[in-house]
C-alpha cells in the first residue's frame, strides 16, 4: 500500500533529523533472510522450513515467547564474519533512517554458552562499527549486557573474560547493560557486579519497568546506580518515581513497537510515551529488536507520530532527547544538536 502524500513528506522530514538509537540489541536485528544465509554457511539446522515460516512465528504473547525465538535465531552466529555481517546490515539500515549515533547492546553469554569465543563476538562487532564510522559517518558504542535469567556469578565470569579485551576496544566498549527476562530477576540480583563495573569506570544502564513493576525502575536507580533506564514504561504507575525521573532527567529508552508486539500495550494509541514526554520525562524512541518487532527506528518515530498525534516540535524534542541521553562527549552532542536545529527548520 502506498503512503499518502502527507505521510511521505513526514517520513522524509523525520529521516532528515539527526537521531541516536540507544536501545538496540544487535542479535535482534537478525532478519530471517540473513538467518537462513548464515545457517547454510555454518551448517546449522533451523526449526523453520523457510523465511515465511520464521516470520509466521513472530506472534508473541509476552517477552518469554519472543526470547525463545530470539535465542534460536542467535544459534546461526558462529564466526567473526557472521557478527560483522549482522552488524553491517543493521548499520546500513539505520543510515537510511538518519541515525548518526548508535549505542548497541550485545549478549556475550548467548554466544559463549554455545562455545563461541568472546573474542570472536567482539572482533566481528567492532570491525563493522569502525567501518561504519569511517564510511557512513555513524558513531557508536558497545554496551555489554548480562542476561538476568542467569546468575550473577555467570555475569562475573563473563566480565572477567571480557576485561582483557578492553584496551583493544576502548573506543567502542564503554558500558554495561542488563537484559533478558525481567520477571523474577529483580535488579538487586546484580548489585555486586554493577558495583564492580562502576569501579571500572563503565557507563551503566539496565532494563527495568517493561514487564516488571515500577519498583524495578527505582531499584535500578537506587541500587544499581544506572545512568539510564531501558524501557521504563511502568514508571508512570508510581507518581513519586515519575517526579524523580523528571527532576533528575533520567533518560528512558522506550521501544514503542516492541511494547506493542510483546503485548505491553494492546494498541499503540494506548502507549504512554506522549504522556511521559509531555510531563517532562527525558524519553527517547528506539527499536529494541527490529527484525522481530516489525520496525526500525524511523518506523517507530512515524508510528508514534500517527498513533499518539505527536507534533513536529515533539518529534524534534524526541530526536534531541536521544542525542542528549547518549554517552557521547559534550562537544559531539552540541555539534549534532546544532545539525538537528538546522534540519528541523528545513521544509
Amino acid at each position: 500500500m502506498s503512503l499518502a502524500p502527507q505521510d511521505t513528506a513526514l517520513r522524509t522530514w523525520v529521516r532528515r533529523l539527526p537521531k541516536a538509537e540507544l536501545h538496540l540489541h544487535i542479535e535482534g536485528t537478525l532478519e530471517p533472510e540473513l538467518m537462513f544465509e548464515l545457517a547454510a554457511r555454518n551448517g546449522v539446522a533451523l526449526p523453520y522450513a523457510d523465511v515465511d515460516a520464521v516470520r509466521a512465528a513472530y506472534q508473541f504473547t509476552d517477552l518469554q515467547s519472543f526470547l525463545d525465538l530470539y535465542y534460536a535465531g542467535a544459534s546461526v552466529l558462529m564466526t567473526e564474519q557472521d557478527f560483522y555481517d549482522l552488524t553491517m546490515a543493521y548499520l546500513r539500515r539505520i543510515h537510511a533512517d538518519g541515525v548518526v549515533h548508535a549505542e548497541i547492546m550485545f549478549d556475550p553469554q548467548t554466544h559463549t554458552h554455545r562455545g563461541i569465543p568472546i573474542e570472536t563476538v567482539f572482533a566481528g562487532l567492532a570491525r563493522a562499527l569502525r567501518e561504519a564510522r569511517d564510511t557512513l559517518g555513524i558513531s557508536s558504542y558497545l554496551l555489554l549486557s548480562f542476561l538476568r535469567h542467569l546468575s550473577q556469578d555467570d555475569a562475573f565470569a563473563t566480565l572477567e573474560s571480557a576485561l582483557p579485551l578492553r584496551d583493544a576496544y576502548q573506543d567502542l566498549w564503554i558500558g554495561i547493560g542488563l537484559d533478558s527476562a525481567e520477571l523474577g530477576n529483580p535488579p538487586e540480583k546484580f548489585a555486586d557486579i554493577y558495583a564492580r563495573c562502576a569501579e571500572l569506570g563503565f557507563m551503566l544502564v539496565a532494563h527495568a519497568g517493561e514487564e516488571g513493576p515500577a519498583d524495578y525502575v527505582r531499584t535500578a536507580l537506587d541500587t544499581l546506580h544506572v545512568a539510564r533506564i531501558d524501557h521504563g514504561v511502568r514508571s508512570s504507575d508510581d507518581p513519586a518515581l515519575l517526579q524523580t525521573l523528571i527532576q533528575r532527567q533520567i533518560p528512558l529508552t522506550v521501544c514503542p513497537l516492541s511494547n506493542l508486539k510483546l503485548a505491553v500495550v494492546s494498541r499503540l494509541a494506548d502507549h504512554n510515551l506522549a504522556q511521559l514526554l509531555r510531563a517532562g520525562v527525558l524519553v527517547t524512541i528506539n527499536s529494541d529488536d527490529p527484525a522481530y518487532f516489525g520496525g526500525y527506528l524511523l518506523d517507530n518515530y512515524l508510528a508514534c507520530a500517527q498513533a499518539l498525534d505527536l507534533s513536529h516540535d515533539e518529534l524534534v524534542t524526541l530526536a534531541a532527547n536521544s542525542l542528549n541521553a547518549s554517552f557521547l562527549p559534550i562537544a559531539a552532542k552540541t555539534r549534532l544538536l546544532d545539525q538537528l536545529t538546522l534540519a528541523a527548520t528545513q521544509a
